[in-house]
């Protein structure tokens, strides 16, 4: 009878132990798909930027500060490694010059009336508007992954697991300022 009531216990340690890992696993696995989410339109919006700078480059030919502010951003985001902190340190100064660029942009009618600038600027509206919610699903899946270790009895299978700590996707140093424009 003894033995009995040791190999139940034993087989329930066992199958909470696996529903643990399973639910870990799934975690980590949310994790992975919000950074690929990321990834994905970050890649979007500097494949945008181009094209961008060559509609403007046509009209403010003199503002060469604003676009190759921009140029440099972009030539550093893509540079980056492939990370949350690296990411989010090149994203934050590419938003900026990218604000700056549109900010020169208002000084100049013909070019806001350009369909072509135009219909990049309302891309880039949406691609950042799609990064947002992309770096918001990340971090809540980072913060569940991260309750989900941190709790017992996930800690211990955490451990015995291998499963490491996440990176939240944090805004990069200057993302909280605004653009200075000169004209």
């Amino acid at each position: 009878m003894s033995l009995l009531i040791i190999l139940i216990v034993v087989g329930l340690v066992l199958v909470v132990g696996v529903v643990i890992y399973n639910g870990l696993v799934r975690r980590r696995n949310a994790v992975d798909n919000g950074w690929s989410q990321i990834d994905v339109q970050l890649k979007r919006r500097l494949d945008l930027i181009p094209n961008l700078v060559e509609t403007v480059k046509g009209y403010a030919a003199h503002e060469r500060e604003a676009l190759e502010a921009v140029i440099a951003a972009r030539n550093s985001a893509v540079a980056a490694p492939a990370t949350p902190g690296a990411q989010a340190a090149a994203d934050g100064p590419l938003v900026g010059a990218l604000r700056q660029l549109f900010a020169v942009a208002e000084a100049y009618p013909d070019l806001k009336a350009n369909q072509n600038f135009l219909a990049l600027q309302e891309e880039l509206t949406a691609t950042e508007g799609r990064v947002a919610y992309a770096r918001q699903f990340y971090n809540d899946a980072v913060l569940a992954y991260h309750n989900a270790m941190d709790q017992f009895p996930g800690v211990i299978v955490a451990r015995l697991g291998g499963f490491g700590r996440r990176e939240y996707f944090d805004a990069g140093p200057g993302a909280d300022q605004a653009p200075t424009v000169s004209f």
